[in-house]
């Protein structure tokens, strides 16, 4: 992965983890160490999920520029979709608190989502690469100013 996809994944995976450190704290207090674990579950889950999201949205961008808008918009509704499926897998398991797993997948899914759109917001990544040939330190002088 290019630096500034690592970037990308580390600022949307550190937030999620604290938020799913913070409901592993909670869910603890609230039901006990198996609420904590089904947080914890929970948090990783979300981590795993869209961090192999966000790697096969890189790797479609660059290999496939054309059906990167169509390819991220499938690739949401498919990682949702998982991961309703994982909560409907899971309702009724006695290894940890369902309904402390289920808080913390929504509530570390939404934290991903808006970390992740922080992120891209942030970053500045160039919408065309530039030619190096028709730039000023090439052959070519660069017009400035208005041209009338």
């Amino acid at each position: 992965m290019p630096s500034n996809d690592v970037r990308i994944l580390a600022q949307a995976a550190v937030p999620t983890a604290a938020v799913g450190a913070l409901a592993a704290v909670v869910s603890g207090v609230v039901a006990g160490g198996k609420g904590a674990i089904g947080a914890v579950v929970a948090a990783l889950v979300v981590i795993l999920f869209m961090g192999i999201g966000l790697y096969v949205l890189q790797r479609t961008a660059k290999s496939l520029p054309h059906l990167f808008q169509a390819m991220g918009l499938m690739l949401y509704g498919a990682q949702i979709l998982l991961l309703f499926i994982f909560m409907a897998a899971f309702k009724h398991t006695t290894l940890f608190n369902p309904k402390a797993f289920a808080f913390t997948l929504v509530a570390a899914t939404l934290a991903w989502i808006a970390a992740q759109t922080r992120a891209h917001m942030k970053s500045k990544i160039l919408y065309v690469e530039p030619d190096p040939t028709t730039s000023s330190a090439g052959g070519k002088p660069e017009k400035t100013g208005h041209s009338s």
